[in-house]
């Protein structure tokens, strides 16, 4: 990828600082300042999609990734710029600040709230896709990888390039980077080697003025802040620096499904006792959820699906469970053998042998209506209190619960290190999940409710300070009007996201971008005092 040089187009400048006239909204009138302000050498005329354009509906169905945000009531942007070079990004910030016409940047879509493109308010996307390189330096082992491209594919460069490489990142292959990285980046090597955040060397970013900036021109503090923070609050990021970590070249992984009836409680209270106790190599993913009772016709029973992952063989993995978690009864049969590519393949559960390449597919297999919501736990749950959830999950019957482990690395980083403050304390990272197929209101206020059910009835078994996860964004923890009570309203939920590094990232946010400019339902908003009257 060619890396631009740090200064910004002088006429692009000129003309950001002389605009004078009040704001127009027209669509094009806005398109016609992007014509006019962008760079003639990156024509930028094929980048723009109007609702009249026959390509418009499907450039922007093709990056949503929940179909809540997909029907004929959601709100539409007034155009979708598909970006094709950086200087369309300078473009758009200025001329969205002159006409008054808010920015939605979009990478890859997962944003479980479609914060990325959605908006009450007139709007545009910005979607980052097209700009999605990944040079790869083995001699140094970094990447510099570009906000539009995918885990998917950022793993297989890695691997193209070296088979004892890899990068603590999320697992699902068509997620993009840009939102990926900046909220944090969880995946199954956090346990060894921490976040994607805690792994990123250099950003190159477009603040609020145009300029491009990298970590030294733009200050620790805001590079702290975009490694964490929601990067979206503070400008738009065009490319990460990540460090390469080494991985072995055989790993492991196990699936075993256990139901109600095969001791469950025991086994996952078990689990709880020791899962952020073990080695940094292994991590177990819990995943409960209610099916149909094959002994009881009618009936339904709790199930619960281990999912291991082990950085080395299947000997060295058996031997580690069976000794410190007999109760799971893991069998030598359970465990298969991969590379790290194949392994990322495998824990997506495509069948053994599909080949590598499938992590290049950037169509998500199975949209739904969806969502989410997180949480942490502190103190291993009692066997009666498993009991319970197991009894309300099954009266609820669709919502499940996920159980991602913490421990090992994550518990060596200070929470105020990066934004991302969940470390130390933790025994598991908690998702809710509903899916469903139904589209209209009625039915997404069914499923919502039934996830929120959950949530609350697990309030005595989590901490009292409920934290949660920013790539799991939930408007339930609140909304920003970004008026004049923005610093409120963004406590709400910048508390459970951030905790007390919250008016931290706030005060970046005031020095970086006092207009608020960078804005959504949930950005880090600024102080008081700076809120425009």
């Amino acid at each position: 990828m060619k890396i631009l040089g740090l200064a910004i187009f002088p006429f692009l400048s000129i003309l950001a600082l002389s605009v004078s006239r009040q704001p127009e909204s027209s669509e094009r009138t806005f398109a016609g300042c992007l014509l006019r302000r962008s760079d003639p050498s990156y024509p930028i005329s094929s980048a723009i999609y109007f609702p009249s354009n026959s390509s418009y509906s499907s450039v922007l169905q093709s990056y949503i990734r929940n179909l809540r945000f997909n029907e004929s009531n959601t709100p539409k942007p007034q155009l979708i710029l598909t970006a094709l070079h950086e200087s369309h990004i300078q473009s758009a910030i200025i001329c969205a600040k002159y006409h008054g016409l808010q920015m939605r940047i979009r990478s890859g879509g997962h944003d479980f709230e479609g914060s990325s493109y959605v908006s009450d308010v007139p709007f545009f996307i910005l979607d980052m896709f097209n700009l999605r390189s990944i040079n790869v330096s083995i001699e140094d082992e970094t990447a510099w990888v570009e906000v539009g491209a995918t885990v998917g594919e950022v793993y297989y460069k890695i691997a193209e390039k070296s088979n004892i490489h890899g990068f603590p990142t999320g697992t699902c292959p068509t997620v993009g980077v840009g939102g990926h990285f900046s909220g944090g980046g969880y995946g199954i090597m956090a346990r060894k080697y921490g976040l994607s955040i805690d792994n990123i060397i250099d950003a190159r970013v477009v603040d609020v003025n145009g300029r491009f900036l990298d970590r030294a021109s733009m200050g620790e503090d805001l590079f702290w802040a975009i490694t964490g923070g929601g990067a979206s609050s503070f400008g738009v990021v065009l490319a990460y620096k990540i460090k390469l970590v080494r991985v072995p070249p055989t790993v492991a992984i196990f699936t075993v499904e256990r139901t109600y009836e095969q001791n469950l409680t025991d086994t996952i209270y078990s689990l709880l006792q020791i899962v952020d106790k073990l080695d940094g190599e292994i991590f177990i993913k819990t995943t409960i959820d209610v099916v149909n009772d094959s002994h009881r016709v009618g009936k339904k029973t709790i199930r619960a699906t281990f999912l291991g992952y082990f950085l080395g063989d299947s000997t060295g993995l058996f031997s580690l469970i069976n000794e410190r978690f007999p109760e799971l009864g893991l069998k030598r049969t359970d465990c298969t053998e991969h590379t790290w590519i194949e392994s990322i393949v495998r824990w997506n559960n495509f069948p053994i042998g599909t080949p590598v390449e499938v992590l290049l597919n950037r169509v998500h297999p199975n949209l739904q209506h969806l969502k989410r919501k997180s949480d942490y736990l502190k103190k291993p749950i009692p066997r009666q209190g498993l009991k319970s959830i197991f009894k309300k999950m099954i009266k609820l019957e669709t919502p499940l619960l996920k159980f991602f482990p913490y421990g090992g690395f994550m518990s060596e980083i200070s929470p105020s290190e990066k934004p991302f403050p969940h470390r130390a304390g933790n025994i598991v990272k908690i998702e809710y999940g509903t899916n469903w197929d139904e589209n209209g209101i009625e039915a997404a206020n069914h499923y919502i409710n039934l996830t929120r059910n959950l949530y609350n009835y697990m309030t005595p078994f989590v901490s009292k300070s409920r934290g949660a996860y920013l790539n799991y964004k939930d408007f339930d923890l609140g909304i920003n009007h970004n008026g004049q009570k923005s610093y409120i309203e963004g406590t709400a939920y910048g508390i459970k996201y951030f905790k007390d590094n919250f008016n931290r990232l706030v005060q970046v946010k005031t020095m970086v971008d006092p207009e608020n400019f960078f804005r959504n339902e949930q950005s880090i908003p600024i102080f008081p005092s700076i809120v425009s009257q």
